[in-house]
């Protein structure tokens, strides 16, 4: 339909030249002839001139409607097809992305993208339905002025491509320099506790100076590049007009064509400048647009390494058994754990303990597959998590994370955020409750409809720990795991939680990792790992009795 549009604008459009061809004429005849007589037919002209401009506008209106509007339907797509991809992509793929450019590709790269799924194709639908159709219309008057008005035309074309050529190099340039700049910005915002706790600041504007340096320098020699590109057109489109006036005018003299046919051939050479213009222009679309397509689909091919092997539903037990389980981080090569094996059972609590370095957090992210394990198995009521449905263990899993992330959002929306069910405002409270955090909330103006600010930043670490803990049981899950979690919290608050633990996590399991031993020592079994192994195993009676690494650090923590 766009295509259709396109060319009944243009046929409409160049129409107008052959009306002022004809008012030209007859212009030069009155004169002629000393007559004015019927001077009304020059209304004629203009309101034919007219209703041709407003037909061709409004045909070049339903052409954008079709072409630009479906372009920014397809950028829609894409930007969510690359969302949700970059929601399946695992851990692994994130510690080697910087955020900053997984921005960049799915802003300035679809924007690209889009630049050439709307105006290049637009355009250069337009370059060759208009080239047609005024070819057709002059060599209809006359092929050799014709031939001599387009000799200046692929030239310009070949000019401007040469210069898009070079804009598009350096694009790509601007482009890395933009995605490093939005990197660094992005890192340091997100970082500015510790910036402004470090006095940094001065060190990281600085830096931010330099970053900026760069991009101002290379956008400045990008547009460099660019101002060819006005002069160029200028200067062909003369030399076309030069070539109509003069040879036309020859042609006139030798009554080969009429007066009329120079401003015809010169609106048409004015019609014809863009589309040539253009085409340069698109290509260099085009190959921005290649360039960004590329970047997009070397995420858009970076298949999920954790993927969901049964896609139907799974019944989901909290009886686990690891069985001679290794795993080595695939970005760094070091080996977290090396064959180990326990045993969980349903309504039992498991402490996990250990120096750190030693693969106490390994074990959590393996349990909720936010890596596989190459090597030994792990077991759900005697089933490999492997072929369980994925989304299911998930969400039958309460996780509380050493890195403690809260939304920009309110308190309450926060704790809410662990299912997609509405949670009532009684279930939030008494999930607070049993976090005990409840009383900081309550003491904040706006409660539970207080702003917490970007990463929570309004609050302290305890009442983050403690805010998270309440989004992990608030679920009411089959299998609760604490990764050192309780690092901000005092030791009473510290005992007030363990104690509604055991209420809430009663007939299911629950693992603790910590280095306190405070956290685990009422648990039913107690790990100790070190060096990716667990060196020593039991009750925390059984380890004292030991006499080991076990009883060292309790003694340690006791004085």
């Amino acid at each position: 339909m766009g295509i259709l549009f396109v060319s009944l604008s243009t046929i409409f459009g160049t129409y107008q030249a052959v009306i002022v061809r004809k008012a030209t004429n007859t212009i030069l005849k009155y004169i002629s002839e000393n007559n004015f007589s019927d001077s009304f037919i020059f209304v004629q002209y203009s309101l034919t001139i007219i209703a041709l401009a407003l037909v061709s506008g409004l045909f070049m209106f339903l052409m954008r409607q079709t072409i630009i509007v479906m372009s920014r339907h397809i950028e829609y797509d894409q930007k969510n097809e690359i969302y949700s991809h970059y929601q399946a992509l695992d851990a692994d793929f994130y510690k080697k992305q910087a955020t900053g450019d997984l921005m960049n590709r799915i802003t300035e790269d679809v924007s690209k993208v889009r630049m050439y799924t709307g105006p290049a194709v637009m355009y250069l639908a337009n370059t060759v339905v208009t080239v047609i159709t005024v070819l057709a219309f002059m060599l209809n008057v006359n092929w050799e002025l014709t031939l001599m008005v387009f000799i200046p035309l692929p030239i310009l074309s070949f000019i401007i491509y040469k210069v898009s050529d070079k804009i598009n190099k350096r694009s790509i340039k601007v482009q890395q320099e933009l995605s490093n700049l939005t990197s660094h910005a992005q890192e340091s915002f997100a970082s500015i506790r510790v910036i402004k706790a470090y006095a940094q600041e001065d060190y990281f504007t600085k830096s931010m100076d330099e970053k900026g340096d760069v991009y101002k320098k290379e956008n400045l020699k990008l547009a460099t590049i660019e101002s060819y590109f006005q002069p160029t057109m200028v200067l062909m489109i003369g030399l076309s007009v030069m070539i109509t006036i003069w040879f036309g005018g020859y042609l006139v003299m030798q009554k080969k064509i009429e007066a009329g046919n120079i401003p015809e051939f010169i609106m048409n050479v004015y019609r014809l400048t863009w589309p040539f213009a253009a085409l340069g222009w698109v290509t260099s679309l085009i190959q921005r647009a290649a360039a960004s397509q590329t970047r997009i689909n070397e995420f858009l091919q970076t298949a999920a390494g954790i993927k969901n092997e049964s896609p139907s539903a799974s019944t989901i037990s909290s009886n686990i058994k690891f069985n001679n389980v290794s795993f080595t981080y695939p970005e760094t090569g070091i080996t977290a754990l090396k064959n180990i094996s326990f045993e969980v059972k349903q309504g039992q609590i498991l402490g996990i303990t250990g120096p750190v370095g030693s693969g106490k957090s390994t074990i959590a992210q393996l349990l909720s597959r936010v890596y596989d394990t190459p090597e030994g198995e792990i077991l759900l009521d005697e089933k490999n998590i492997k072929y369980l449905n994925l989304y299911n263990l998930r969400r039958s899993m309460g996780i509380v994370p050493q890195e403690v992330f809260l939304f920009s959002d309110t308190i309450a929306n926060n704790i809410s955020f662990a299912s997609e069910q509405k949670y009532t405002e009684t279930e939030i409270e008494e999930a607070a409750k049993n976090a005990v955090v409840y009383d900081n909330i309550e003491s904040f103006p706006d409660k539970f409809n207080t702003m917490v600010g970007e990463r929570g930043i309004t609050l302290s670490g305890g009442q983050k720990q403690r805010i998270s803990i309440a989004r992990a049981i608030i679920k009411n899950p089959e299998v609760l795991v604490f990764d050192d979690c309780l690092s901000a919290v005092d030791t009473e608050t510290e005992a007030l939680i363990l104690q509604n633990l055991k209420k809430i996590m009663k007939n299911k399991t629950c693992i603790i990792i910590s280095p306190r031993i405070s956290s685990i020592r009422h648990a039913d079994l107690i790990l100790y790992l070190k060096n990716g192994k667990i060196t020593e195993k039991g009750t925390h009676q059984d380890l004292l009795n030991s006499k080991g690494d076990y009883f060292s650090l309790f003694e340690l923590q006791k004085n």
